[in-house]
């Protein structure tokens, strides 16, 4: 794993979308059509304006999947993620392919209907993020990292509904969807590359925990130690409970 550190989350998504850019721009110069994941959330925020405000990157030649979906939340409200990537993602830069997980049908189905696209070729370049209990997608702690499936559908731990209150998405804890559609850890694992924005000092303790703590399913997102081609960017607050010794040896 490869590891910045920048002064703030501007910085920050600005090199890591630099990253993300380059990335597209030589996958697509190499193989003329690229796989990507997109994750979503307020820690994303910067990075996909960056990402979609950059040159040169033929978005028509990109297929994109995301993470995650909430179970019965309409596409209309604030929260919906597919509205997300709509507005901040595909409408953006015009993409003509991709595979948006419905939770308002059936999620089993739509979990399967869409992990056979996911299957169905290699994924270029994952984004992700990290949940300040350490979920890696929806997939809380105690996550599963035996699933098989491309998509499952997964209780959500109250310290995930409770950000999602507190990053201003829904009124009330009550208001939270209690289940969701989640990318499986095995299938993150499956990119070929990963790129990890996690800005802000409420992730300060899941990084520590990713970082410096075991690789275990209580701490999911420490499993992206164990991928030979991820950069997990962070800033001055995020990672600001790790060791000098952690911090020196990056």
């Amino acid at each position: 794993m490869q590891i910045s550190i920048s002064e703030d989350k501007n910085p920050l998504a600005t090199v890591a979308a630099g990253h993300a850019a380059r990335t597209l721009r030589k996958i697509l110069q190499e193989q003329g059509h690229a796989r990507l994941i997109a994750a979503t959330g307020a820690s994303q925020f910067e990075f996909l304006d960056f990402l979609t405000a950059a040159p040169d990157i033929d978005w028509l030649r990109v297929e994109m999947f995301h993470l995650d979906e909430y179970v019965g939340l309409p596409i209309t409200h604030p929260a919906s993620f597919r509205k997300y990537l709509l507005e901040r993602l595909i409408n953006k830069t015009k993409i003509k392919t991709y595979h948006l997980l419905n939770g308002e049908a059936d999620p089993n189905e739509s979990a399967l209907q869409i992990g056979k696209e996911l299957s169905a070729a290699p994924i270029d370049v994952a984004f992700v993020g990290i949940g300040e209990n350490g979920h890696l997608a929806f997939n809380d702690p105690p996550a599963d990292f035996q699933a098989e499936a491309p998509y499952i559908v997964v209780e959500l731990d109250e310290a995930c509904r409770r950000q999602q209150v507190n990053e201003g998405w829904f009124a009330t804890l009550a208001d939270v969807p209690k289940r969701a559609i989640s990318m499986t850890v095995r299938q993150i694992l499956k990119s070929k590359e990963i790129i990890a924005v996690v800005p802000d000092m409420r992730k300060a303790r899941a990084v520590k925990a990713c970082l410096e703590g075991e690789i275990s399913p209580m701490s999911p997102a420490s499993i992206l130690r164990q991928h030979a081609n991820t950069t997990l960017y962070l800033d001055k607050d995020s990672a600001s409970l790790l060791k000098t010794e952690t911090v020196a040896g990056l």
